[in-house]
Order: structure tokens, then sequence, then C-alpha cells
């Protein structure tokens, strides 16, 4: 088996770009996500990941709550004020530099 070996450089971001031959060769277009895999060994392997069928639990709650809805809409009611300002207050004050490096615990 051949082997392909293609240097890329990690930014300060701890980002890179997957090269072209790669990308070709894993049919990887723009958006779509990559799985990263760590083996004992130390050994690292990038694979296309693979889209995950839609939940069905998921899909039947989300369809069972619409239909409740429709035919329920007078148990539907609005967001109360003093959740929404609980909300506002646990993100006071937060800020948030999309420039920035990450830290090293970030995982």
């Amino acid at each position: 088996m051949t082997t392909l070996e293609i240097e890329a450089t990690v930014t300060e971001r701890g980002q890179t770009t997957v090269p072209a031959p790669i990308r070709k060769a894993l049919k990887i277009g723009k958006r779509d996500a990559i799985v990263f895999r760590l083996g004992s060994d130390g050994q690292v392997t990038v694979a296309r990941k693979i889209a995950a069928e839609p939940d069905p639990v998921i899909g039947q709650f989300l369809a069972f709550l619409a239909a409740d809805m429709i035919a329920n809409p007078q148990t539907l009611r609005p967001v109360a004020a003093n959740w929404v300002e609980g909300l506002s207050a646990l993100v006071e004050g937060v800020e948030l530099d999309l420039d920035a490096p990450l830290r090293d615990d970030v995982s």
C-alpha cells in the first residue's frame, strides 16, 4: 500500500488546512465534517465523517409536539420575562473573542 505524506502547519488557534490531495482522496468538500482518530500507538488518522441518520425518536417527539400545539393552541404560553432575565444574568459580563488563540486546557 502506498503512503501519501503531506506536511501541514498548525496555526496559533490549533487549526490546519487539509491538503488538497487528501481532500480529493476523501471526497471532502466545503463544510464537510472530518473525524480525527488517535490510536493507542500515537498514530492519528483522518476520515470523512459519514452523516448519521436522523434519530427517529427525536423526529417522532418533535412531530408529537407540533401536532399537540396545533390541536391545543390554548395551552401555549409565552416565555416568562423573569426567565429571560435569568438567562441574561447567566451570561452577563461574558466576553467572547473569536480571534483569540485557544487555551491549552480546552479540547
